[in-house]
């Protein structure tokens, strides 16, 4: 199965954050929206990801300053990217090797979608759901 795929019929837009921003205020819609990341947009291009993890490793580094820095200062540049054509088990992949938690979809330069490896390992372990039960059938009536 690919990225597309998965991604088809979502119909909730992808929060996104502008590099300007205050980390304070990232933060806010992180704890908000219960997130874990948000792609970070100039122009429509993804120019990097903000992260739980970013402010983790900025806040042992500077400590509570880092609240007033902009987010285009803390996040991870530049973003980890797939297209959409990307096969789900490769997208894990590349998120294991990475050691990341979220992939933005980009097609032509334009970020059309944002996953997470929740979102892949779900899908993963709903696909090897119904080849067990595929399987069960076909013994059951053999």
């Amino acid at each position: 199965m690919t990225i597309a795929r998965l991604i088809a019929g979502r119909d909730a837009a992808v929060l996104t954050c502008n590099s300007t921003a205050s980390v304070r205020e990232a933060i806010a819609l992180l704890a908000e929206r219960r997130i874990g990341a948000l792609p970070v947009l100039k122009d429509g291009a993804v120019t990097g990801i903000f992260s739980e993890r970013d402010v983790v490793y900025k806040l042992q580094e500077l400590g509570p300053d880092v609240l007033d820095r902009t987010v285009g200062e803390v996040m991870t540049s530049p973003a980890v990217t797939v297209e959409p054509e990307t096969e789900v088990l490769t997208a894990l992949g590349l998120m294991t090797r990475r050691r990341i938690r979220h992939l933005p979809v980009v097609r032509d330069g334009e970020m059309i979608g944002f996953v997470s490896i929740g979102d892949l390992v779900k899908n993963r372990i709903d696909q090897m759901a119904s080849e067990t039960e595929a399987l069960r059938t076909y013994i059951q009536t053999a």
